[in-house]
């Protein structure tokens, strides 16, 4: 029969009871010998069993020394059954101490150890090393992303650096004419701006992901409105139309980052789309408490098994991480990010006839 952390402990209980039961028969025992003693040597002397000090004269040499021995074989007794107890407490500790040896072995450089416990699920131990191997695997995920996260953008940000280095060297190897100049002058622009870009994602994905310093009720239609008004030109400008349909919404939490949401979602559905598309915005109060923001765009197709990478870093709708023609690929790695700080939920869907449908839920305000 194994022997789960429950029974080891009920074992101990018992153990422990019958232990002392024997030791309480065992010391009432010898002390019933030892009064006889006394009383009997007292009595040989014939004085009154009050006088102490004839214990320690030549008659009552006997009854002392039977004291003694009663003494010590109590002495022994009590050191046995702590020893027994002692033994106990670590038999029934030795499923803790074997978790504590085996997550001590958790670090950086061994994510894959686990406890990996095949007892009873009844068995309270086996409950504790399967709730510690799903925390060691939402740590191993997290330590996952970093790395990925760290190696991505050092990527992303090593190859501008390195065009801007290639441009720099080229302007310093011969004399360039003045178009040449404008070109060259041109081209660091337009890669700074992209280095600007990606440190500004990077500094709101950081924000967004410390959580919500100073949360209060805010008019997501209003900040709807406000977004779109301010990309409408250059959507036009590409032949883009936009429309807008909203309801008074009301959610709990911070302006900037929610504005940023917004603003993330439309300049997507504005990127990437067709000469003469559409984008369509929509704000609206949702039966569960919650408002929503659908914004949804005409465009390439997208493989609906390709849809849930978009939200990972450095992603784009190419599907290739080293196409820098398409910004940063942080747009909506930072919406989702601001998303789960407003404790909110972010879907996105293919489009049959081609572009993604982004539907953000958020909590509202009790301040309507």
């Amino acid at each position: 029969m194994r022997f789960t952390l429950r029974r080891r402990v009920l074992a101990a209980l018992v153990i422990s009871a019958i232990i002392g039961f024997f030791a309480i028969v065992i010391i009432a025992f010898y002390s019933y010998q030892l009064s006889g003693y006394y009383r009997d040597g007292y009595a040989s002397c014939g004085i009154s069993v009050f006088d102490a000090a004839t214990v320690f004269s030549g008659c009552g040499n006997g009854a002392a020394f039977s004291a003694g021995l009663v003494w010590g074989q109590l002495i022994v007794i009590v050191a046995v059954g702590l020893g027994i107890g002692y033994a106990l407490a670590r038999w029934v500790s030795a499923p803790l101490r074997t978790i504590t040896t085996q997550i001590d072995q958790f670090g950086p450089n061994s994510l894959g150890v686990r406890l990996r416990a095949t007892g009873s699920a009844a068995d309270e131990a086996t409950q504790l090393a399967q709730a510690v191997d799903a925390m060691l695997d939402r740590v191993a995920d997290g330590y996952e992303a970093q790395r990925r996260f760290a190696a991505n953008a050092s990527h992303e940000l090593r190859t501008p650096l390195a065009t801007q280095r290639a441009l720099i060297e080229v302007s310093l190897a011969a004399a360039l004419t003045p178009e040449q100049l404008e070109l060259l002058s041109r081209q660091l622009l337009a890669t700074n701006e992209r280095n600007e870009a990606l440190i500004d994602g990077l500094l709101v994905l950081a924000e967004a992901e410390n959580g919500l310093f100073h949360s209060r009720p805010e008019s997501l239609d209003r900040l709807a409105c406000t977004v779109v008004e301010t990309v409408r030109q250059s959507a036009e400008r590409r032949g883009i139309g936009i429309q807008v349909h909203v309801e008074p919404v009301q959610v709990m939490g911070e302006a900037p980052l929610l504005e940023r949401l917004i603003t993330n979602l439309v300049q997507n559905a504005i990127k990437y789309n067709v000469a003469g598309g559409n984008v369509e915005v929509r704000v609206a109060a949702q039966v569960d408490a919650r408002g929503a923001v659908v914004v949804s765009n005409t465009g390439p197709r997208v493989a609906p098994e390709h849809v849930a990478a978009l939200f990972e870093p450095f992603r784009r709708a190419s599907g290739d991480r080293l196409d820098h023609g398409g910004g940063a690929g942080l747009g909506l790695t930072i919406a989702r990010s601001i998303v789960t700080a407003h404790q909110g939920t972010i879907d996105a869907i293919a489009n049959p006839d081609g572009g993604l449908t982004v539907a953000v839920h958020l909590p509202v305000s009790r301040q309507i």
